[in-house]
C-alpha cells in the first residue's frame, strides 16, 4: 500500500522511462489562438447615389450633372447631353424642366415586337425627358455694335 502512495504522489514523469522524458519535455502549446476563415466580406462599400442632383426649376451652369442612373430611366431632351455610364449633364446655362411625352417605338424595332406586344391594347407608353431651358444672352454679342 506504501508503495501505491509513493507512486501516485510522484509526477507522471518519473514514472517513464528515462529514453522516454523527451517526448514530455517536447509537448508546446499554442501561444496563440488560431484565427478563423472571414466570410462576407463584400458589402461594406458605399451605395451608388442614383437619381436626381438637380430638380425642376434649378439654375444650372454648362457641364453640371443632372441625373445618375444605371439604365435609361431618364432622356436626355433639349440642351442636355449623356455620358457613358448615362449621365445626363447640362450642356448650356439655364433652368431644368421636366417633361413627360408620349412615345411611339418605331416600327418593327426590338422593343416595338417584344415591348409593346406584351402590352394590353390602347396602353400609351411615356418617357421623361430633362431639358435646359437657356437663359437668354443679352449682351454677350458686344462685338457686333463696334462694328
Amino acid at each position: 500500500m506504501a508503495t501505491l502512495v509513493s507512486l501516485l504522489s510522484k509526477s507522471r514523469t518519473g514514472l517513464l522511462v528515462p529514453s522516454q522524458s523527451f517526448l514530455v519535455d517536447s509537448v508546446r502549446h499554442a501561444s496563440k489562438k488560431s484565427g478563423g476563415s472571414s466570410k462576407n466580406l463584400g458589402g461594406k462599400s458605399p451605395g451608388r447615389r442614383y437619381g436626381f442632383k438637380k430638380q425642376d426649376g434649378n439654375f444650372v451652369r454648362a457641364g453640371n450633372i443632372l441625373a445618375t442612373q444605371r439604365l435609361l430611366r431618364y432622356h436626355p431632351g433639349a440642351h442636355v447631353g449623356m455620358g457613358t455610364n448615362n449621365t445626363l449633364f447640362a450642356l448650356e446655362d439655364g433652368h431644368v424642366k421636366f417633361t413627360k411625352e408620349v412615345y411611339i417605338p418605331p416600327p418593327r424595332s426590338q422593343e416595338a415586337t417584344q415591348v409593346i406586344t406584351k402590352l394590353p391594347s390602347g396602353t400609351v407608353l411615356y418617357k421623361t425627358f430633362i431639358n435646359v431651358l437657356p437663359v437668354k444672352q443679352e449682351g454677350k454679342f458686344q462685338l457686333v455694335d463696334m462694328v
